[in-house]
């Protein structure tokens, strides 16, 4: 017999989107406002673009997939 994932309420409900997409950008924005930081060498300062660019590829991946069908579009 096979087990069925067992779910609570909230993992069902949908999430803001919007709010979503808002908080990926805004903390790419913060990522990169460390670029000036305290630190030495351009090793830090590779992770913090990548790490940035990242959310960003993650918020437009999101969008194309939703506009192409491809993701349900649940709210």
């Amino acid at each position: 017999m096979a087990e069925e994932p067992v779910y609570s309420p909230d993992q069902l409900k949908p999430g803001n989107r919007k709010w979503a997409r808002r908080g990926a950008l805004g903390s790419a924005v913060i990522i990169l406002l460390y670029f000036w930081g305290n630190h030495e060498g351009n090793t830090e300062n590779i992770y913090l673009v990548l790490t940035a660019l990242i959310l960003v590829g993650l918020v437009v991946a999101d969008a194309v997939l939703r506009r192409n069908g491809l993701k349900a579009n649940d709210q």
